[in-house]
């Protein structure tokens, strides 16, 4: 199969992109997925530009309906293919079939279901090496990681920071449908993170209330706005943890995250660090101590 790489070239056909992928996976070439639906915007290169600094990647970046403006953009970058898909092409006969996660009670997004439905379409089609996500998404970016994990489909699922924008805001092609007049409201959601997260040493109740707070004083009431550990299950008393919101602004639906370090607190960090990195040490010289005892009660 011939290509030239590097200049973005478009491929519409499922059986053809099917044959992109198993040609590279023959040769040993890594291909890195960016999954996305519409539009190309400055979040979206971020994810491209992860995938180029994949030594050796061949780069796809599957797009519905892909305008020339955005394949503009995207040879720019470099990107080697540009799949051209539709729900029609992967689905003829419709969608006959969800992946549903297994806590699907405790989810926060939805549409988790349908989306997390298509990514792994997209990703069992082109079988690449590497699938670029946004951490933006955060609970579709983990509900992609643990599939890739527990259908063994030999993928790593790599999580990219969100883009912001001066006042803050995510970039997100949602956010460009909100009305002028509401855009101080969409700010307040990002507002509300940065000072939920500086809460963090005081622990998760503070975490959300700060959040809650300068939601209120905006005007704006979310749909949700959870303290969750990393997994987004119960946040621990102290370690990674995520805050985050979703609200309807303008008459769309905006959602956003942030990580943050629960009982430590940023100004606390590096001590944190440190103080774990010596009870590793201690416990790897213990770990030493008993293995040479062993291993003398072996020799003698």
């Amino acid at each position: 199969m011939s290509l030239e790489l590097g200049n973005a070239t478009v491929i519409s056909e499922i059986e053809r992109i099917r044959m992109v992928g198993s040609a590279f996976h023959k040769t040993g070439r890594p291909v890195a997925l960016v999954p996305l639906t519409t539009g190309v915007h400055a979040g979206h290169i971020a994810l491209v530009r992860a995938a180029k600094h994949i030594r050796g990647a061949v780069t796809v970046v599957a797009l519905q309906s892909p305008r020339e403006e955005g394949l503009e953009l995207l040879r720019a970058e470099g990107v080697d293919i540009v799949w051209d898909y539709s729900p029609e092409s992967l689905w003829p006969h419709g969608r006959r079939i969800a992946v549903t996660p297994a806590n699907a009670a405790t989810t926060l997004e939805p549409h988790l279901s349908k989306d997390l439905t298509l990514y792994l379409a997209l990703i069992l089609t082109l079988s690449p090496t590497d699938v670029l996500f946004g951490e933006k998404d955060y609970e579709l970016l983990l509900a992609l990681h643990h599939a890739a994990q527990d259908f063994h489909l030999g993928v790593r699922v790599q999580g990219v920071p969100a883009v912001r924008m001066p006042d803050g805001v995510v970039m997100s092609l949602r956010n460009t449908n909100v009305p002028a007049e509401s855009r101080d409201q969409v700010a307040a959601l990002s507002a509300a993170l940065t000072a939920g997260a500086h809460a963090a040493e005081a622990g998760a109740d503070k975490v959300r209330e700060v959040a809650a707070e300068v939601l209120r004083a905006a005007g704006v009431e979310p749909e949700y706005l959870e303290v969750r550990g990393r997994d987004l299950g119960t946040p621990p008393e102290e370690g990674d943890a995520r805050l985050l919101v979703a609200a309807t602004i303008g008459g769309v639906r905006l959602i956003d995250n942030v990580g943050l370090p629960l009982g430590i607190g940023f100004n606390n960090i590096e001590e944190h660090e440190a103080k774990a990195e010596l009870e590793r040490e201690q416990q790897r010289e213990q770990q030493r101590a008993q293995d040479a005892a062993f291993q003398q009660l072996s020799e003698d």
